[in-house]
């Protein structure tokens, strides 16, 4: 039975007019008085839309959906046939479905819906203990086939095989934990830090705050309170290891946790970050042009790079979702876990998790050569071997994204080259210099009035800077980028400066970010800002 047959039993069973879905809404039910009723306490994600919408669209209406994003078909679902509205808006898949000729209230009504909700990387816990939600694997043969609905006799299901390595049943999250995700959100914050016998902490503008409305957490009480909303796969790599990294679909607060665990002198403990369920948009990140242009280069290396917590993911995901909005490819990401989760749009898109979907970066790296991809994302390039596939392919021509820690862009194209061996280092040169299109360096600054803000250095690879890079003089590049802003060419000092002219960042947060320190005070002097570290003093 497909997922919105399950819905679709409720406009029958109470007489309604229509059913529709809406992106992180609830489903519900419109009546002919103009009244509606919610069928879930919870709301839908894109995600789960895209999956509902992808059961049910007849093969040849799949091109023009592809195509133009909105379709109207027929649809039988038990014994009644409805006439199904499709469209793709810019948060997600909405969808109408209207019984053709009418229908009257069927005085048995269906207590509850049975929705495959876990469409994501891991499990996510049921919203309400009264609501039954299965996993989106099919069942164990031992649980019983799903009752037909009342509305017409339909026959009954075979119990499915099961499939081995299916995800596990589903636990009730731990009422603490609901608790302090939902206080880490109504505090607008990043993080939120749990170690044995602290107080949780969150981290709010870039900063540590204690959540003061909750106590110590002890040893038994925080393994509890991991344990429920952990995939057991995971629990049991985290008991094994003492180390465990995943990502925990928060439902009831419309947003994942990027989660990792681990042990420590004290006792165990967890950081979560939030990962919103939305895409970021490119315009309220302040993304230049040439830098929203990179999801349109045909192949090729692009690299974002910064320290940890930069927003590296957040800047990839706004350049994929442009990427998935204005082409017709397919898109592959390697992630350690899987963070912004994108639904289909134009591009086809699969994301794989390390550890779960594949065993390493580059094994993944390795098999998706051979899956037809056009767009890679590669969540983090740790390694020698990952940085050698990653190169190869973009000279083979696919458009790969990559992720480094590194504090510049010209400091990437060392660190790169520093990680092979001496007598190899020549040979990644010129391969750099023929793949590599463009390095963006970021860091986050506590922003004027609250809030943050991103600071992009932008290095694009011109001719004479692929030249200098094959040549092996680095050292110049910083001088080519200083004469190429026509090209998008900006460095971290000339972008923090610009930030401090404008008030949005103070000129000493701009001192204690920037990565070289003495040529920032010079580029301070150059732009008439009087500024003396020592004493914190800034006259613009």
């Amino acid at each position: 039975m497909a997922q919105l047959d399950k819905l679709l039993q409720h406009v029958v069973a109470k007489g309604a007019r229509s059913l529709r879905l809406e992106p992180n809404q609830a489903p519900f039910v419109e009546f002919n008085g103009g009244g509606s009723l919610p069928l879930l306490p919870q709301a839908l994600p894109p995600t789960m839309l895209e999956h509902i919408t992808q059961e049910v669209i007849p093969p040849e209406h799949l091109s023009t959906w592809s195509q133009q994003g909105h379709i109207a078909f027929d649809y039988l679902s038990g014994g009644v046939n409805y006439r199904i509205a499709l469209e793709r808006s810019a948060i997600g898949n909405r969808l109408k479905a209207e019984p053709k000729d009418g229908v009257q209230a069927n005085p048995q009504e269906i207590s509850f819906i049975e929705l495959d909700t876990d469409h994501s990387a891991h499990p996510k816990p049921p919203s309400s203990p009264g609501l039954a939600i299965l996993p989106s694997q099919p069942p164990r043969a031992s649980s019983p086939p799903p009752a037909p609905p009342p509305v017409a006799p339909a026959a009954a299901e075979p119990a499915p095989v099961p499939i081995m390595g299916g995800p596990s049943p589903k636990r009730e999250i731990h009422p603490l934990a609901f608790e302090l995700f939902t206080a880490l959100l109504a505090h607008k914050g990043s993080d939120i830090h749990c170690s044995c016998y602290e107080t949780p902490i969150f981290r709010v503008n870039g900063e540590l705050e204690d959540y003061i409305d909750c106590g110590p957490l002890g040893e038994t009480q925080l393994l509890e309170l991991m344990a429920s909303f952990t995939p057991p796969d995971i629990w049991a790599k985290f008991q094994a290891s003492n180390d465990a990294d995943f990502a925990y679909s928060f439902e009831q607060g419309g947003c994942r946790l990027r989660v990792n665990f681990f042990q420590d002198r004290v006792g165990p403990g967890f950081v979560a970050r939030v990962i919103p369920n939305e895409i970021p948009d490119p315009d309220r990140l302040g993304l230049p042009e040439p830098i929203r242009q990179l999801a349109l280069l045909a192949k090729g290396l692009v690299l974002v790079t910064g320290p940890t917590g930069s927003g590296k993911s957040t800047t990839l995901a706004a350049i994929i979702d442009l990427a998935n909005q204005q082409r017709m490819d397919h898109i592959l990401t390697i992630e350690d876990p899987i963070e912004f989760v994108h639904p289909r749009k134009k591009c086809l898109i699969n994301q794989r998790e390390v550890h779960t979907h594949t065993e390493s970066f580059k094994s993944g790296l390795r098999a998706a050569l051979r899956e037809d991809p056009d767009i890679i994302l590669v969540g983090e390039m740790r390694d020698l071997e990952t940085i050698a596939i990653a190169l190869e392919t973009a000279i083979t021509g696919h458009l790969v994204f990559g992720t480094l820690h590194t504090s510049s862009a010209v400091g990437t194209i060392d660190r790169i080259v520093d990680q092979f061996p001496a007598d190899r280092q020549q040979q990644i040169r010129v391969m750099l210099a023929d793949s590599l299109k463009a390095v963006i360096s970021q860091i986050l600054l506590k922003k004027v009035g609250g809030g943050r803000v991103a600071a992009l250095e932008s290095l694009f690879i011109t001719p004479a800077i692929s030249n200098l890079m094959r040549e092996g003089k680095v050292f110049q590049i910083p001088s080519a980028m200083q004469v190429g802003r026509a090209y998008g060419q900006r460095l971290m000092n000339d972008v923090l400066v610009d930030l401090i002219q404008t008030k949005t960042i103070t000129a000493m947060d701009g001192y204690m970010k920037c990565p070289d320190k003495e040529s920032f005070i010079q580029t301070m002097k150059r732009a008439g800002i009087n500024f003396d570290p020592r004493a914190g003093l800034t006259d613009i």
